[in-house]
């Protein structure tokens, strides 16, 4: 089957690779002639593991190509997927869906033959109705179908997501439809990972359901971490007693300094928004926007107080700038509020992250930039952990110790253990909700 991918960010590129090793035909379009350009070149414009070689692969198989060509790339194909932003909307916390609602309208107006368009960006409940009256109204002509096929890829472990998926979920209103999205995604069928196929308007709130519970549980633990801080219970220990039990699960209870993301906030918020339109306040919803917000302030609490109350002269190191490890995606990342809070409060930040810097040399000016961990350290008065990479997670802290001149720590994903920090030499540690130094387990 040939496949037009309109879009090739993170979902875009990820799905159409995915897609053409599935063996389809699949055209990924863009409309950023450099993008296309890299692509072309074989250059992976982000960073996820695996996606390169798999890249590589499909277009010296001929299954892959890119172009800025629309309406070749829709000449002849079944379906065509809409990849495109659906950032928040500034000052109402809609979903933007002007990317969205222009990716239709040029479809249908370069569209001749049958084919369904469906929507893979992450729309608010009733895009895919909007989207089919845009269809119908610059093509009145053209024959058609929608569908909503939301994706759920976790940055960093993508590949695995869609070719493993937990669930594809499929939203049609006839069985034509229907017919072609069993089509392509047969090769998961066949390997028995479940399709579910339902109605658009529930295909649409299933993702703004799913990612908005999975932000509730992270907040929650984070907020039950203040907690045991105050009282003298180890977060670690409760999440591990709670992730046990099967109705919970471990999943997505590592206490930490707040969400990040292309998709947590965005989708909060939007669904925050869908609720107050349809005057049902997403009241859960809207308190776990909150709480995130304060977290990462009381973040910048913790590291001023291991500076002795004032950030002022001193020399911080932070490893980590990216929202998650094994990506280069720094959108609404902890490192966006609390950098800019320790050059605010006049700190010299010194800042290392394998994948961060293409993206944060730009997000976060006034840092210096270095290589590894124990160049960000020397001479630091302060070492902050902010994104959990394999790196920082064995370092020789009894090294780190040595190259400070202020031996404290802010481990803000929990990384390390109360008595290996004390045992190497830190005279000051800071972790999320488990005791310091003076009542270590």
């Amino acid at each position: 089957m040939k496949i037009a991918m309109i879009g090739t960010g993170y979902v875009g590129l990820v799905s159409g690779v995915c897609f053409s090793d599935f063996g389809h035909d699949v055209v990924c379009v863009d409309k950023d002639p450099d993008k296309i350009e890299k692509l072309e070149r074989g250059e992976v414009p982000i960073y996820e593991p695996g996606l390169q070689a798999l890249m590589s692969k499909n277009v010296a198989a001929g299954r892959l190509t890119f172009t800025l060509d629309l309406a070749q790339a829709i000449d002849g194909a079944q379906a065509v997927f809409i990849a495109v932003g659906t950032p928040t909307r500034r000052g109402d916390g809609h979903a933007d869906l002007s990317y969205v609602m222009a990716a239709a309208t040029e479809i249908a107006q370069a569209a001749t033959d049958y084919l369904v368009i469906v929507t893979k960006s992450t729309v608010p409940v009733g895009t895919n109705r909007a989207v089919k009256q845009a269809v119908r109204k610059a093509n009145p002509d053209l024959e058609f179908d929608v569908a909503s096929n939301p994706e759920f890829l976790r940055e960093g472990e993508a590949i695995e997501d869609f070719m493993k998926p937990d669930r594809v979920v499929v939203g049609v209103q006839n069985e034509r439809a229907g017919d072609v999205m069993a089509e392509i995604y047969r090769p998961l069928s066949l390997r028995e990972y479940p399709v579910v196929t339902t109605d658009l308007e529930s295909a649409e709130m299933i993702k703004y359901a799913a990612n908005a519970f999975l932000a509730t549980k992270i907040t929650f633990i984070n907020e039950i971490a203040l907690l045991c801080e105050r009282v003298g219970a180890d977060v670690k220990e409760v999440s591990a007693g709670m992730g046990l039990d099967a109705r919970i699960g471990a999943r997505f209870l590592q206490a930490g300094p707040g969400y990040g993301g292309s998709c947590f906030p965005k989708d909060t918020k939007a669904l925050a928004r869908i609720g107050q339109d349809n005057s049902v306040p997403m009241q859960i919803t809207e308190t776990v926007i909150n709480v995130n917000d304060e977290l990462k302030r009381r973040m910048i609490h913790k590291l001023e107080d291991l500076c002795g109350g004032s950030f002022n002269g001193k020399l911080v190191a932070v490893l980590g700038v990216t929202f998650k490890p094994d990506t280069d995606d720094m959108r609404d990342s902890p490192a966006l509020t609390i950098i800019p809070a320790l050059i605010g409060g006049g700190a010299r930040v010194r800042v290392t992250d394998p994948q961060g810097r293409h993206e944060g040399e730009a997000l976060l000016p006034g840092v210096n930039w270095v290589e590894n961990a124990y160049q960000a350290a020397n001479s630091a008065d302060l070492v902050v952990i902010l994104t959990e990479w394999n790196e920082f997670r064995a370092l020789d802290l009894k090294r780190l110790v040595r190259k400070m001149a202020t031996p404290h720590m802010a481990d803000l994903r929990n990384v390390y253990s109360v008595k290996d920090v004390k045992q190497a030499g830190f005279t000051g540690y800071e972790s999320i909700g488990r005791p310091g130094f003076l009542n270590e387990k």
